[in-house]
């Protein structure tokens, strides 16, 4: 990906978290990203591929920091998935506007049914992808049990990661609610 498509997509989650959806405006995010409004047209062709695309790097670079091997967890499916997952809720800039962008995202579905198919389709990518680490951690479940695990835990997340951004509920309080419904989630250690 060229850098200035790279720069237009990073400025576009800012405004989003920041404005939301609907105030997402073009001329916001050509200033945002310093470039013309005409290159954004000519690297997305409209609105609707801005926001499509938006999606798309927010859930890569969220799969870039959730991936970020920890030496401490190399060969343990267990901490594997349990890192995976929280480091979803960590306090950096980067996971606060990611999370923040995500939500709006969501909302905004509510209304745009096409937005609403993409959506899906990253929803869709991220449960499977925490189907399968479950799976790592619990070879002798099902791929069902181990997909409605992935749904229990990943809507937990995003509740979880509202609640925290929007200062309900601290930072430490949803990970330790993230890493019990983890726990819970597989059988105990040893079985």
């Amino acid at each position: 990906m060229s850098d200035r498509r790279t720069e237009i997509l990073r400025a576009a989650t800012r405004v989003i978290s920041r404005r939301g959806v609907r105030g997402l405006r073009v001329a916001e995010l050509a200033t945002e990203a310093g470039v013309s409004a005409a290159l954004i047209y000519y690297h997305f062709t409209d609105r609707a591929g801005i926001l499509r695309e938006t999606l798309e790097f927010i859930g890569e670079r969220a799969d870039r920091y959730t991936t970020e091997q920890d030496p401490a967890t190399a060969g343990d499916p267990r901490a594997e998935l349990s890192q995976a997952l929280l480091l979803e809720l960590q306090d950096t800039p980067e996971v606060r506007e990611n999370s923040t962008a995500w939500g709006e995202l969501r909302a905004s579905a509510v209304f745009d049914p096409e937005l609403r198919e993409d959506l899906a389709r990253a929803t869709h990518t991220w449960v499977h992808e925490i189907a399968y680490l479950l799976g790592q951690a619990d070879p002798t479940g099902t791929a069902p049990a181990h997909a409605s695990s992935a749904e229990r835990l990943t809507a937990l997340l995003e509740g979880l990661s509202v609640r925290w951004l929007s200062g309900s509920i601290p930072l430490e309080h949803a990970r330790m609610l993230l890493a019990e419904a983890i726990e819970a989630e597989l059988p105990p250690r040893g079985r």
